[in-house]
């Protein structure tokens, strides 16, 4: 495997938002705290240091009962253990629940955050650095986790469940592996051993990663929970956070930036089995949207205090969730997740947390040999790839044809033609100049239409060629759009068991490009 790279800005699939962070723009800078350089992290460390050993403990205690019974690799259980040491620190990333994993991008997110953690090692040997995957499980969108794509067939997984998506149990799944085609035994285990589908991510990631150290956390647990008492009485009862939020997003906004998310008063949900309902206030105290459940002040507040795990944070607050209770560096996500963050930092000052460093997700698109062969022999460059298809024929047919097929020279001279007479009879009469005009416009608007003309029966003539960019392009780009936003790891997973190992191998954390990895 090789690996091609190409600047963000090349592939035309990046907002201009995430773009100026990558580039560090100016006016941006004040939204975060320090750039994802390793030179960076010095004082991040020095920063988090002060995160408490009793976090430290209770952290390690409950993540050693999630994994419960579950087979661990030495890397994990070592892992497990060194976060009760005040030297130890985490680089975080988090995704939903997907059905065997999902797209491609959530298997580059974590090894995204095991590499930066070896870098990081190297970088600063007297910590320690654990890679981190927090499960999004109390997550309610049960319409983006229920289906994945292989080979170009979409697999749904069909319930009617509701509530936190990581308590759905798996029975209804195992209907789904007999559809599955190739070898999928870690799945049918995974989901067919788990009661729910947390613990049937858990034994899945675990087993992809387990021998990176990669630490899965599952943070809808009672005992962690009691770190955030002191944000949910707040949200509830002052509402601060959405006044942080909103300020930030006018501040952005007045820079031309579109924002991702938007504050409630109460950025809370109500959690309990088969429920996951907004909070919100009322004259005598509060309500779950959509439900017939309500609750005085004083019910609130004691439940509050004694049951935190059932308020669940939305967007606004589960960064702040999750940098209470891990002692984090950085979080590593996607465009999207990086520009929500970006509208938080004043909520973490509001709290007095941290606020992590923000890194990219590594982004690739692998070609396999049977593409990688066909491109060879299309004579493209990997950027050309990027191009838009109808852009990418016609740019590709004029540079391989044997005729001029612009007809600029003309369309200029014809243009200048008609300026000299329109001065010339508007000299005589200067109605005569919209005329001319006119007449201009008719006779370039011809020659447009013979230059489409030229350009048609040119790549009538390369059919062949032109077919086999199609079949390269639609391989890459399945549905249109980046193949890691569509395709399923197993893609390349059942035909070559170690493309993971190759991905990470491949896939620099500090280098902001676009990857595409190439079985040559």
């Amino acid at each position: 495997m090789k690996t091609g790279k190409i600047d963000f800005q090349d592939t035309h699939a990046f907002n201009s938002f995430f773009l100026d962070y990558i580039q560090q723009k100016e006016s941006l800078k004040k939204f975060y705290s320090r750039f994802p350089s390793l030179a960076n992290f010095k004082d991040q460390i020095n920063e988090k240091s002060a995160f408490a050993t009793e976090k430290r403990q209770r952290l390690a205690d409950e993540l050693i009962k999630q994994y419960g019974d579950l087979r661990i690799s030495e890397e994990v259980k070592t892992n497990l253990t060194a976060l009760r040491d005040s030297k130890t620190f985490t680089v975080t990333t988090g995704h939903q629940l997907n059905i065997f994993t999902g797209p491609l991008y959530f298997i580059y997110k974590i090894v995204t955050v095991i590499n930066a953690c070896k870098e990081l090692k190297a970088a600063y040997p007297q910590c320690h650095f654990v890679p981190v995957y927090w499960m999004a499980s109390e997550d309610h969108d049960y319409d983006e986790i229920k289906y994945f794509r292989l080979y170009g067939k979409k697999y749904v997984w069909n319930t009617q469940q509701q509530g936190a998506v990581g308590r759905f149990h798996t029975r209804e799944l195992r209907d789904l592996l007999n559809e599955v085609p190739g070898e999928i035994s870690l799945f049918r285990e995974a989901y067919t051993k788990s009661k729910t589908l947390s613990q049937a991510v858990l034994h899945y990631v675990n087993a992809l990663f387990g021998h990176e150290g990669l630490i899965v956390v599952d943070a809808d647990n009672h005992e962690l929970k009691k770190s955030l008492i002191p944000v949910i009485h707040d949200d509830l009862m002052h509402h601060h956070a959405k006044e942080k939020v909103d300020e930030t997003t006018h501040e952005l906004q007045s820079l031309g930036y579109h924002t991702q998310v938007h504050a409630r008063e109460i950025n809370f949900f109500y959690l309990a089995e088969g429920v996951r309902g907004r909070l919100e206030r009322t004259v005598d105290g509060f309500r779950v949207v959509d439900s017939v459940l309500k609750f005085s002040e004083a019910e609130m507040q004691k439940m509050i205090l004694e049951e935190p795990e059932k308020f669940s944070p939305n967007v606004v607050l589960r960064p702040v969730y999750q940098e209470l209770i891990l002692p984090n560096l950085a979080y590593c996500g996607g465009p999207a997740e990086l520009v929500y963050w970006l509208q938080l930092k004043g909520v973490f000052e509001k709290f007095d947390i941290p606020f992590p460093i923000l890194l990219p997700r590594s982004f690739a698109m692998v070609m396999d040999q049977p593409t990688f062969r066909k491109f060879e022999k299309t004579k493209l460059q990997i950027r050309d790839l990027f191009e838009e298809k109808n852009y990418l024929f016609n740019h590709w047919t004029a540079q391989h044809s044997h005729h001029q097929l612009s007809l600029g020279n003309e369309m200029k001279t014809i243009q200048e033609l008609f300026d000299e007479v329109k001065r010339r009879s508007g000299e005589i009469d200067a109605t005569l100049i919209r005329f001319v005009g006119a007449e201009a416009q008719r006779a370039l608007h011809g020659l447009g239409k013979i230059e489409k003309k030229m350009l048609r029966a040119e790549k009538r003539l390369h059919t062949d060629k032109l077919r086999q960019i199609e079949n390269v392009k639609d391989a890459l780009f399945p549905n249109g759009s980046l193949q890691e936003r569509s395709d399923n790891f197993l893609n390349f997973y059942q035909s070559d068991p170690a493309f993971i190992q190759k991905a990470m191998e491949h896939l620099s954390p500090f280098d902001f490009r676009f990857n595409v990895l190439i079985y040559d």
